[in-house]
Parts: structure tokens; sequence; C-alpha cells
């Protein structure tokens, strides 16, 4: 009877200290000290331990010990199982350790022993603390001398292990509601806010509770630009530095009215600018975002130039709600993008009616693409003299369904913009490799045929794969095609390049480079890649002989493939003036209106037939 009568004074104190209301509020080790006091008071006993599992089970840390009289020991100590065999197999099997002599026990002779932190003892009453199915830790209540435990401590020191693991139950339920949050509201990658953040603060700042006036605000969509190019020619762990650092620079920087930072897309931020009451406009802000985004970033030994395209809408000017907002501000970088990028354009009427025509294109260009609805044309190339052909270019046409024939001038910027630059690049690649397959089962054999490759292209790891597999689909050989790249596709010292284009020469491709004299390349590059031959742009050509610095220019591109061993092709040959005077400084190749203006794929094979 006085047992049962002890177990209830145990438990009526328990349950007097859990419900006290300051206890509710404590944090966890405030928790922990209350209820290992409680523990060592109503037990007097000498210490009461609180002792927490490692991850893999194999070890347990000290959290706290009370130690009666004297407060509370918080000095880091652990055991580990591999010295304590006996003693983590009894906890692993949800045993009650009550052992009135711990030098005699088996599961308890090696912490009387000496283990750390448990130094001296003479009785040991330990309860497991579990997280669900895994030891979370131990309780552990220790005296000086022998002592017989009863049912009465038995059972009150197993209710403040079950309390403890309760304690760590709820803890892990806070902490799993604020990762839910965290990962509901941030993004993964960079840390950032998400678009469903931003979506929310500018709920917040639109619908002000009560009679206040809501003030304006700026919504900034800020665009990396060209990361899909930096992606495919120097990797993607190079991108993802980008827009880590990109996301780092825009957090940290100290910029006055700047109030929230996004991440929106893979590679778009958005920003919120508060305008502050000493600054009435924002162009010094747009000017400090360019130039903080503008700094080169170093990837390891890499330097890469990043530049970035922001479109700007006001609230309420440019819209009172979200999405409108949003949709304005992003066509604004839209248009940013159509101007040169590395800039910021504010939002206004005319930007919207052309983004909503932009948006459409796009979508039937990719549809265009998709489905076989371009054309080909083949320009011919013909020998020094004029008289002999000798080859093609392959020149991409798109007769839009209404707005009829449009030139490459006018939907190949789009195809940039759009990110199809790559694929209308395949699918021309393709299409004349067809067209040579078909050619050859009419018993006609195709010149070598020229195809232009965009940056995005050239810079594809897979680039070379995608090549062989059609020359296997269609049984072509090598060397009846020609890629052509432009000069600033090579101006980075990229391996990947190099062994792209190898891959290319061994697989019987010639290489050229296009437009040469409108980009940069070094010499030491030239020299270094696998080219056989350069085209003169024909911006170079039109003016001649008339032009004494088109005269100087092209010559000096003649000498300088003559003293590379490469080959010159001359574009935009109209004129028997032009045509006589590449001839006289030794040009190999012309192709222009005055031999031949671009045909279909059928009038060049009549061509063939005829020539």
């Amino acid at each position: 009877m006085d047992q049962i009568q002890t177990f209830f004074g145990y438990h009526h104190a328990l349950v007097q200290l859990l419900r006290h209301r300051d206890f509710g509020g404590q944090d966890k080790r405030s928790k922990l000290e209350a209820l290992s006091a409680l523990c060592g008071d109503l037990l007097e006993v000498d210490n009461v331990g609180v002792w927490t599992s490692g991850i893999s089970g194999n070890s347990l840390s000290r959290v706290l010990t009370y130690r009666r009289g004297l407060g509370f020991d918080s000095s880091a100590c652990s055991l580990s199982r591999e010295q304590h065999g006996p003693y983590f197999a009894a906890l692993d099997a949800a045993e009650i350790i009550s052992a009135e002599d711990a030098a005699t026990d088996p599961r308890t002779r090696s912490l009387h022993q000496g283990g750390p932190g448990r130094e001296g003892i003479g009785a040991v009453l330990d309860a497991p603390i579990f997280d669900g199915r895994r030891l979370g830790g131990v309780i552990a209540l220790e005296t000086g001398q022998r002592r017989s435990w009863t049912l009465a401590d038995i059972s009150f020191v197993t209710a403040i292990a079950d309390t403890i693991s309760l304690i760590n139950a709820h803890e892990a339920w806070l902490n799993s509601r604020k990762e839910l949050d965290y990962i509901t509201h941030h993004d993964d990658f960079t840390g950032l806010l998400n678009q469903r953040s931003l979506r929310n603060h500018i709920k917040r700042l639109i619908e002000l509770d009560g009679n206040a006036q809501p003030e304006p605000f700026a919504l900034l969509w800020i665009d990396i630009d060209r990361l899909n190019a930096i992606n495919n020619g120097m990797g993607l762990h190079v991108g993802n530095e980008v827009v880590s650092e990109i996301a780092a620079r825009l957090r940290g920087m100290l910029l006055p009215g700047k109030e929230l930072v996004a991440r929106v897309g893979g590679d778009e931020f958005a920003m919120i600018y508060r305008f502050p009451k000493e600054v009435g406009t924002m162009h010094g802000a747009v000017d400090t975002i360019l130039e903080t985004i503008g700094h080169p970033i170093m990837v390891g030994e890499q330097k890469v130039q990043v530049s970035a395209s922001i479109g700007i809408s006001f609230f309420p000017y440019d819209g009172n709600d979200i999405s409108t907002l949003i949709r304005h501000s992003e066509s604004a970088m839209y248009h940013a993008k159509s101007c040169g990028r590395r800039q910021a354009q504010y939002f206004n009427q005319d930007i919207s009616a052309s983004a909503k025509a932009r948006f459409l294109l796009e979508g039937q260009l990719a549809e265009a693409i998709a489905h076989d609805g371009l054309s080909v044309l083949y320009q011919p190339i013909v020998s020094n003299d004029g008289q002999r052909l000798v080859g093609a270019e392959a020149l991409v046409r798109w007769r839009h369904d209404s707005l009829g024939f449009m030139s490459p001038a006018e939907f190949l910027p789009l195809a940039y913009e759009a990110g199809l630059i790559a694929a209308l690049d395949q699918w021309v690649l393709e299409r004349v490799c067809r067209d040579i397959q078909e050619s050859r089962r009419q018993e006609l054999m195709l010149p070598p045929v020229a195809v232009n490759l965009s940056a995005d292209a050239i810079m594809d790891p897979l680039l070379s794969d995608k090549v062989w597999a059609l020359l296997e689909r269609y049984q072509v050989v090598g060397e009846q095609l020609e890629l052509e790249v432009i000069e600033d596709a090579i101006k980075g010292d990229s391996r990947a390049l190099r062994q792209t284009l190898e891959e290319l020469v061994r697989m019987g491709i010639k290489l050229s480079i296009d437009d040469f004299g409108t980009g940069y390349s070094s010499l030491l590059r030239l020299k270094s890649l696998p080219f056989t031959k350069l085209k003169i742009d024909r911006s170079f050509t039109k003016e001649l002989p008339h032009d004494v610095d088109d005269c100087a220019i092209t010559l000096s591109i003649l000498g300088l493939a003559k003293g590379l061993g490469l080959e010159v092709v001359a574009e935009g040959v109209e004129n028997q003036e032009q045509e006589a005077w590449l001839q006289r400084q030794g040009c190999n190749y012309l192709q222009g209106f005055k031999y031949h203006r671009p045909m279909s794929i059928e009038q060049f094979r009549e061509l063939l037939v005829t020539a």
C-alpha cells in the first residue's frame, strides 16, 4: 500500500509540473532540466542524466546531468557501443535497467569500471527514450551506494522517459513544419524566396487592411543572358555556379529600396523595389543591379562574363493585380533582350502588344520545327573562275501561314530568344541529310553542303553524337557536309569545344568560320582548331572594289587565311567588278546573286544535271 501511495505522489508531482503554465512555454532544454530535477529530488538520487543517441545508434552523448544539491552539469562526454556492448543491448531491447549493484550487474559493469561521465556509481536506474522505434537516448539515475529500486521508482522513471519522448516528438513535428514551410516558400538551390512567396508578398502590398492607400512599388524581372549557352559550352556545373553567384550577389547587394529577392525560374530572378523617400526614380538602382551582375565570375580557373536583361513594371500604373504585374515585367524583360540584352526596359502598352505577338510567334515557330513547317533552300558556291559549281550553302526559310514569307532576320533572333536555335539547327541538318539521301536515290550526287550552326548548337557536348546518328540514319558520308560556325562561337577556350570539333573532323566533315571579320577570334585560336575555310561576310564585299577600307579588310583576311593554310569563300558577290577584284586577290570560292540565288532542292538538282 505504501508503494502505491508513493507512486501516486510521484505521478501527482509530474502532472503538476507538466500542467504548470510556465512549463509549456519553455524551450526543450529548460523542460529537460525541470524533469531531471524533479526526478532527482523525489527519488533522492545523486545524479540524473539525460543522454541522446547518435544517428547510428552506436553512441550516447550527455545533454545534461542534475547533481542533487549542486545543480546542473553540461560538460560533454559520451559512451560508445564498442566499450559498453551489454548496456547498449539492454537499451535496444527496451529494458529498464534497474541495477542494485552496478559493479556486479553485467549490463552496467563497464559503467562502474569508469565509463566517462558515470564514474564511481553504486546503483543505476536507466530507462530508454525512444523516438518511434529508434533508440533516441536514455534517462540515467545514479546513486553512490547500492540501492534496491522499488516498483514506484521504476514506474516513475519510465513515465519521465515517455514524457521526454513526447517532447522530442513535438520538437521534431515543429521542425518538420518549419522545414515544410521553408521548402514551400524558398528555392531549394539558392535559398532565395520562390515565386509563391513573391506572389504572397505582392498580395500583401496590394491588399492593405483598412482604408490605407497601397504605396507604389516596382517589380523587376531579371533574366541571366545566354545561360543556356554557358551550360552547353562550359558545362552544367558552371551554369549552376553562375546562378548561385548571381543569387548571392542579389541577396547581399546593399541597395536602398530593395525589399525582396526571389528566384522565379532556372535563370530568372525577381525583385520588389520600394522607393526610398529621398529617391524619386530608380535609374540608379537599375544601374547598380546591372553592374553588380556584370562583374566577371570565377569558376575554378575559368572567368565567366555574365550580363542580365531586366524588365520593370510599376504598381499600380502597369497593373493592380499580381498576375498582370508579373506578366508586364516579364514582357518588358523580353523586350530588353530583343533590344540587345545587358539593359533594362520599362513596361509600356506597345511592349504588351509586341510581347503577345512574340509569344504567339514563338509557339508557331516551335510547331514549325517540330512538324516540318520550314523549308531549306540551297545557294550554290562556285570556283574562283565563276564557272564550276563546287558546293552549296543550306539556308532555312519560313513561310508563315498568315504573315507570309519571313526573312531569317525576322525569325532567327526569335529562335535565339526562345531557346529554339539549337533545335532549328538540328532540323536543318536533318533536312539536308534527307535531301542528300533522296538525291542519291535519284542517282545524283550532291556536292558538299554547308550548314550553319549557332553557338548554342556548337557548344552542345552531344553534338557529335547527334551528327553521327544523322549520318548513320540517312547513310550520308561526312565528306558531303560542311559545318559553318560564327566567329564568336569559338572565342572561349573550351576543351569540350575542341573535342567536339575534332570528333566532327574525324567523321570527314569540314569546318568553316562563317562571317569572318564580324566577330572576335585570336590567331592562336584559329591555328589550334581544325577549321579549313573562312567565309568573308557580305558586309565587306558589298562595296568592293571601291571602298578602300573594305578592300584593306578583305586583303588582310585573304592574307591571314593564306598564312594559316585556309581556303576562303567570299559571300555577296553580285557584279563583275567584285568578281574580278576577288579573282585577282586569289579568293578560292565565290557565292552570290551574280551566279545563283537560293533555290529549292528540286531546282538545285536540275542545275546539277545541266551544269
